[in-house]
This record gives C-alpha cells, structure tokens and sequence, in this order.
C-alpha cells in the first residue's frame, strides 16, 4: 500500500526539454500521460508523483522541499545559486546527445570582437545572474536586461548583444548572429533537496529511478546482435567483432555451431555485418535495446 511518507515528487521539465524527458522516462520504463491543459502528469508508478514545470524554476522548488527530486539543466542550478544534492549528469537534449552551451552572442557585422568591448553596451538575457557574473570575472560593466523570449531577434536594434542558449547554433546563425564567447557548458542533471537525499526510502527510489534512466541513456546508440557460426569459425569472427564486453557464446543443437550474441555501437553496424556474414555468421538479427546497465 502507497502511504503519503512513501511517495517521491519529482518536477520534470516543460517547455523544449519535454518530449526528450518523456521519451527517456518511457525507455526506461515508465509511461506518462498529460492532457494538453495540465502540469500534473500521471505516470505508472503510484510511488511517483510528478510536477510539470519551467526548467529556470525547478531547482528552487527542490532546494525549498516542494519538490523532493527533479530533473533540469545545470545552467539554472547555476543561476539560481541552488543549494542542492546533485544526484547524476544526464547527457540528452531536445535534438542531440550534445550539452547546450551558453554564449554571447552579437551581429555578425558588430564591431564587438571581444568581451572587453561589450564594457557600457546592452546585453539581452534570460540568465541574468549568469551574465552578471561572467561580466565581473572580466571586469566589464554592461546594462543587463531579463528577456522574455525570442531573444535572438534583439540584436542589433534593441541591445548591442545577448547572452543565449544554444545546442546546435543553428538558431543563432539564421538570425545572422555570431558567437562571441561560450561562457558554460550545460546538461540536464537529476538534483535531489538534501533533506529528501537523507531519507533512506526517497533516497533509494532516487537510485533505482537513476539507474534505469542512466540504463535507458546507455542503450540510447546501441543495438543488440545475435548471429549463428560454425564453432571452426568462430575465433576469426571473435576478432573482428567489437563488443560492450566478451559476447556470450551458446552451444546450439545442432554439433559443431554456436549462437553468439552481444552489444555494439548502433553506427558501426551497417559496416560490420557484411564483414560477418563473410566470415561465416548465419542467422544475423539485429534488435534494439531499451536499458544497458553496466
């Protein structure tokens, strides 16, 4: 039975980083359902209660206890100054595997060529906090102003520069904007608030949650194979087959063949199974994978 002293609050990401969270949290087992009117989604596991929210605000909700765990990128831990436990790194975004980066950012045909020059300019930011101290690290004083949104497109007319999240950069070039400086690099991180940490039961639903999320991350660019060859054969197939660690290997019924079966990188397959099937291998499937727990 589900008491309220066993349930873990746990605040997920809307905004960009959703689909990315949700696909992850489904890999790894959990299903979640939301209506398009609610930020309280529903998941499969009566021992989790989530909260949809802002990532810029889910790390206040779990330094102050509303929220016991949560997941969001470590520039607003950062930003926020929270005082937090930072359970684990998890390295997925809203298009790649990439962490997202902060930069500065000006017109292309800015005189503005480095930070020194943006001394008593206007600066364009949701991360004021972030700029603000990345200014004084470089002993420049600008005007710094909290941007709602669309920050991008303030350049040049409304500030002389921005300070802006970026994965691919694509965003930043389409509005004929160049990149001055990164000042951090950023990846989601699972935070938990300390009290919560140091309760034995929440914590232990921390951990397993953790491990079937960093499983499902780790099977994100793998794939399975299994395949079927002569037992003569199979110490030339061995060595050219690269493996997550040694394959297992499995007498068949049939005397003097093997099944053999392992994990490699999801990109070398298309190159290696030609090279299989000439060495012998029979049977060659090929199947993806949910979770890899190491």
């Amino acid at each position: 039975m589900t008491t309220a002293s066993n349930i873990l609050r746990l605040g997920l990401p809307s905004g960009s980083l959703k689909e990315a969270t949700f696909s992850l949290f489904e890999k790894a087992g959990f299903s979640i359902h939301i209506s398009s009117r609610s930020y309280k989604p529903s998941v499969d596991d009566p021992e989790i209660e989530l909260r949809l929210l802002r990532a810029q605000e889910i790390s206040r909700y779990v330094e102050q206890g509303f929220l016991d765990c949560g997941l969001t990128g470590y520039d607003w831990i950062i930003e926020n100054a929270s005082d937090v436990e930072t359970v684990c790194e998890l390295t997925f975004s809203k298009a790649s595997a990439n962490p997202t980066r902060w930069v500065v950012a000006v017109a292309e045909d800015s005189a503005i060529r480095t930070v020194k020059d943006l001394e008593g300019k206007r600066i364009a930011t949701e991360a004021v906090g972030l700029t603000r101290r990345f200014l004084e690290q470089h002993g420049v004083r600008a005007e710094i102003e909290f941007s709602w949104g669309a920050t991008e497109v303030k350049v040049p007319d409304l500030v002389d520069a921005i300070v802006d999240v970026t994965e691919t950069g694509s965003s930043l070039r389409a509005n004929k904007l160049r990149i001055l400086e990164t000042i951090m690099s950023s990846s989601p991180q699972l935070i938990a608030n300390k009290a919560a940490w140091a309760e034995p039961w929440k914590r232990a639903k921390i951990e397993r949650l953790v491990l079937l999320l960093t499983g499902a991350l780790n099977a994100r660019d793998k794939v399975g194979l299994k395949m079927n060859i002569e037992e003569t054969r199979l110490d030339a197939l061995l060595k050219a087959l690269p493996a997550l660690r040694n394959p297992t290997i499995a007498r068949l019924a049939q005397p003097g063949w093997v099944a053999v079966e392992t994990i490699i990188d999801e990109k070398v397959v298309r190159e290696i199974i030609p090279q299989l099937k000439q060495l012998g291998a029979e049977g060659i499937i090929e199947y993806p994978l949910n979770k890899v727990v190491y």
